[in-house]
């Protein structure tokens, strides 16, 4: 039996979901709402209909409250299916470009690939999240636990 993988992209709207069978983009899926309805409402249908053998999601930087609720909700289901559980980097799947932020700030990778928060420059763009035709495990990473990038308060 071929392995199923699942890659979660919820640090942006519309949710995205790529089924991958060996590692290649099969199937994509997207979820529009907060990512506490959506996310286990697509995820319980894909169950219905296959064995997960993987997850992998993306732990940030973006949207603290998603981050959060994508890692509980998938790391129990980890847990729960004995399953791999795998992280990416939100720069790995929009090209590098800027990441949503707070108010009108983005996350930024500096020329040290630190992750550095600021305004957008005029000729700068954003780019859209995109899943991968085929998941890269050399940019995956085990330690799972979210990247929020959270400024001290």
């Amino acid at each position: 039996m071929s392995k199923i993988s699942l890659l979660v992209i919820s640090i942006a709207n519309p949710i995205l979901i790529g089924v991958y069978k060996e590692g290649n983009l099969k199937e994509t899926i997207k979820g529009y709402g907060k990512t506490s309805d959506v996310l286990p409402k697509i995820i319980d249908e894909l169950l219905k209909k296959m064995s997960i053998g993987e997850l992998i999601y993306v732990n940030g930087p973006g949207s603290y409250m998603s981050i959060k609720l994508a890692y509980i909700f998938l790391k129990t289901l980890s847990i729960t299916l004995n399953i791999p559980f795998l992280a990416l980097s939100g720069f790995d799947v929009n090209n590098n470009s800027p990441i949503k932020a707070l108010g009108k700030k983005y996350f930024f990778l500096d020329e040290n690939n630190e992750i550095k928060m600021r305004f957008l420059d005029d000729d700068e763009i954003v780019n859209d999240f995109v899943l991968p035709l085929v998941i890269n495990y050399e940019k995956c990473f085990s330690d799972t636990l979210p990247n929020y990038q959270l400024p001290a308060v």
